[in-house]
Order: C-alpha cells, then sequence, then structure tokens
C-alpha cells in the first residue's frame, strides 16, 4: 500500500519517530496494511458494560460502561470516573481481538466469546469481589 504524505507526516509527528524510525516503520508490511484500514477504526466506540457486579471495591454496577476509542484509548469523559486497573487489563484482550476481526473484514460484534471480567473470584471464593463485562463495538455517532 502506498501511504500519502499528510499520512506519513502525521504518524512522524504523532509517534515522534526520527527518520530512521520512521523509514523502519514504513518497512514493515503489517504497518502499512494496518495503515490502509485505519478508516475501519475512526468512527468506531469499543465499550464494556458491567453485566454483573458484587463487591467491586472500585465500585463499578450493572450498566456501567467503559468506553474505547476504535484503537483501544479510553474515553475518559464516556466512562466512570473510577475504573478500576483489573477491568482495564480484562479488557484488553477483546479489544485487540476487535481490532483483528474488524481489519478482516469481519464484524467484532460477531465474536463467540464477548465477555470478560477482573481476575478476583469473589467473595465466596477467598476473594473481595466481581465484575463480568460483556464487549461491543458500536459507531462513534451513537
Amino acid at each position: 500500500m502506498k501511504v500519502d504524505d499528510a499520512t506519513r507526516n502525521y504518524i512522524r509527528k504523532h509517534f515522534d519517530y526520527t527518520d530512521e524510525e520512521m523509514k523502519a516503520f514504513m518497512e514493515n508490511p503489517r504497518n502499512r496494511d494496518v495503515l490502509s484500514k485505519a478508516a475501519l477504526f475512526a468512527n468506531k466506540t469499543i465499550v464494556f458494560e458491567v453485566v454483573d457486579s458484587h463487591g467491586c471495591n472500585s465500585q463499578h454496577k450493572k450498566g456501567d460502561k467503559l468506553c474505547f476509542d476504535g484503537a483501544g484509548n479510553l474515553l475518559t469523559k464516556r466512562s466512570p470516573d473510577r475504573v478500576c486497573i483489573y477491568a482495564l487489563n480484562a479488557a484488553s484482550g477483546l479489544i485487540f481481538a476487535a481490532g483483528e476481526l474488524l481489519m478482516a473484514g469481519v464484524d467484532p460484534n460477531e465474536m463467540r466469546f464477548k465477555r470478560t471480567g477482573c481476575f478476583d473470584v469473589g467473595v465466596k471464593c477467598g476473594g473481595w469481589g466481581r465484575i463480568v463485562m460483556e464487549c461491543r463495538v458500536e459507531d462513534r455517532n451513537k
């Protein structure tokens, strides 16, 4: 894929790449492929909705939503004020999977296993609390 100068300049500035780093980045065919599909991510929001919660130290409740842009950045204004680090960790694998599905031309909402949760096993099993979240990908205008 040929990358236009505007995209090349954006990448260089965004990542603060040197000329040598930019050359290495652009020589990697996977990077060029991802750039060719960047528009797929531009208007997507990846949402993790809490579908079950009990005893969560961060007070995540059923219905809470953690929102990420298509690149996987937490959208802090659309997420709770307090976000548990273990909930973020649990979300990371499904964010990656959603991106891979988008690039493969598959609707990420068709993902078979789209629920995840923090690693705390809950008070009945010797932990403190537990949340379960379900992942979906929405168009940004929603």
